[in-house]
């Protein structure tokens, strides 16, 4: 039979009644004759409890190494704790289960604490026991380092665990389960008339999910890319038995999508800060200094606008950061100020970014048009535009940010 992997998140696993209903869940997948792997999230708010408890314990004292390998110990074991009651729950309604750590796995990770990315999951064992009907209950968020020690894969990361244990497995699917019903063509609490997408590409995914849609990690679209592995996204609070292939989102290679429409969704993101650099020297090398500065800082730069001033010696340049990186990266550019010879440094953390995506933009024309028309439209000014094969972003005030969604939104026909 075929090995599927289900992964739930927080919210889905938030007391011990909702970790009934999963169980229920999983119970229904192994009667309809699939050998299940479950990929578990710590307890909803468990988490940030850990991390604060983490925070207040305080950095090492001088001499000693960093405390970033210990955190990882704390803030893996919330995934532990709804491991182990997953699988007691699917005991008492008579499913075989056992728990699985990411060190029994193994899921072998780098050295990045807090961060870690997977390199490898020989999953001989876990396929053993899957295979045998056992459920495999797996912690996720955590791997484990060549030398043992326990790593976290970052916020966010059980949906990679997911993914990558599905590839592991050679799943026919993994199915992530969430609070909403899937993916859908933006924000439905900004615009009411957003709909569900039945069918969205890895590549469209990749780009919604990086731009501002919280539906899935960026690196688990990533993960699924790369191993093609299919991902389902759908509802834990729909009924056991009921996840037919018309429900949720199935995220899957674009050659498997019929209806391909020109713009599938429309993503916003409010953390957004813009840096801008006035009188800045125009002469080659300048932004090489200024970008080296920032990435040796680990500050992730966006969207880049530079033209010239009156004086054709002199530029100015904006870019974007992350709003946590902002005082960082103001920082960063006035200690260099000197050596890169702007005038000043501003920053303006009341933007925000708002992005149409679609691989139907590959094959038309007049996408730009249509973007720029509906936000003309409503007033909205447009402060930079960055573009790929499949997106269009541009940089907005904040205020006009849920205008501009829903303009969008109708523009491109999401509400038909």
């Amino acid at each position: 039979m075929s090995r599927l992997v289900m992964k739930f998140g927080g919210t889905s696993v938030a007391d011990l009644e909702r970790i009934r209903r999963v169980a229920r869940l999983v119970a229904a997948e192994v009667a309809a004759g699939h050998k299940v792997a479950v990929v578990v999230s710590a307890m909803s708010g468990k988490t940030n409890e850990l991390v604060a408890w983490t925070d207040d314990a305080g950095p090492s004292a001088p001499g000693l190494p960093a405390h970033d390998d210990e955190y990882d110990v704390v803030v893996a074991s919330g995934e532990q704790v709804t491991a182990g009651l997953l699988a007691i729950a699917l005991r008492k309604i008579g499913v075989d289960a056992r728990s699985w750590l990411g060190w029994q796995i193994p899921i072998i990770s780098d050295h990045a604490h807090g961060r870690a990315r997977i390199d490898d999951i020989p999953g001989e064992a876990l396929a053993a026991s899957v295979d045998g009907g056992q459920v495999a209950v797996i912690a996720g968020f955590q791997g484990v380092t060549p030398e043992g020690r326990i790593t976290t894969l970052g916020r966010g990361g059980s949906d990679t665990s997911a993914v990558a244990v599905a590839a592991a497995l050679k799943a026919i699917r993994c199915d992530i389960y969430t609070d909403v019903d899937g993916v859908y063509t933006t924000d439905p609490r900004i615009e009411d008339k957003a709909r569900r997408i039945k069918k969205i590409s890895y590549e469209e995914m990749l780009e919604m999910a990086s731009l501002g849609a919280k539906v899935l990690q960026t690196r688990s679209v990533e993960l699924a890319m790369a191993q093609r592995v299919p991902v389902r996204v759908l509802s834990s609070f729909v009924e056991p038995g009921e996840a037919d292939p018309d429900t949720g989102t199935l995220v899957c290679d674009e050659e498997e999508i019929v209806e391909k429409r020109i713009v599938s969704g429309v993503a916003y993101s409010r953390d957004e800060a813009k840096i801008t650099l006035l009188g800045l020297p125009d002469h080659p090398g300048v932004s090489s200094r200024i970008f080296s500065a920032l990435a040796d800082a680990n500050v992730n730069v966006d969207m880049i606008v530079q033209s010239r001033s009156k004086d054709s010696s002199v530029a100015n340049m904006d870019f974007t950061v992350g709003k946590r990186d902002a005082a960082k990266a103001l920082e960063i550019m006035n200690a260099a100020k000197a050596e890169i010879g702007f005038e000043e440094a501003k920053v303006d953390e009341d933007v925000s970014k708002v992005s149409v995506i679609g691989v139907g933009m590959k094959s038309h024309v007049g996408v730009a048009r249509t973007m720029f028309t509906a936000l003309a439209g409503k007033g909205v000014n447009i402060q930079a535009i960055s573009t790929s094969e499949i997106k269009i972003s541009v940089l907005i005030p904040s205020a006009y940010t849920e205008l501009a969604v829903r303009a969008l939104h109708a523009a491109y026909g999401l509400d038909q």
